[in-house]
């Protein structure tokens, strides 16, 4: 009984996480479309990236964990010449192969240990930093619509 009630956990949190993910990535993906593209050079400070940056270290963020601690083939990489036009692209292509990566995964490996930069840490501390991370560079970009007078798009985090 133990086992099974274990599988359901685990079932649960992962279609949970995959629904999650969906949503992080057409939100994202909403915000990236309503900068016009002249102005993905923007930012609002010197020392800050830009709108263009922050959106290519997401996906960057996204492409690291989930080669290196999921066995995530590499995203194809997007010819575009329109930076706006490629970083969606990229970033799309990138979400849903983590998605299909993860929804592959053994869910009994969520608990292996990995070794990361900060200590150990489970897969499943590496699923939650997955979506952490893109939750912290996608409310700086709200700020940079706000900041250029554009209205972001409705939050969906659920």
């Amino acid at each position: 009984m133990g086992i099974h009630n274990t599988q359901a956990q685990d079932d649960l949190y992962k279609k949970a996480w995959l629904e999650k993910w969906q949503n992080s990535k057409d939100y994202l993906i909403a915000i990236a479309q309503e900068m016009p593209d002249s102005l993905y050079a923007y930012k609002p400070t010197a020392r800050e990236m830009s709108f263009g940056e922050q959106l290519e270290h997401i996906n960057s963020n996204i492409e690291w964990l989930a080669t290196t601690y999921f066995n995530k083939q590499e995203a194809e990489v997007s010819s575009l010449e329109n930076p706006k036009q490629r970083i969606i692209m990229n970033l799309s292509n990138s979400f849903d192969l983590v998605y299909r990566t993860v929804n592959d995964f053994p869910n009994e490996r969520l608990a292996e240990s990995v070794d990361f930069f900060a200590g150990e840490k489970s897969r499943l501390q590496i699923l939650n930093l997955l979506h952490d991370h893109v939750t912290h560079h996608r409310g700086q970009l709200i700020v940079y619509l706000n900041l250029n007078s554009i209205k972001p798009p409705r939050y969906t985090g659920w």
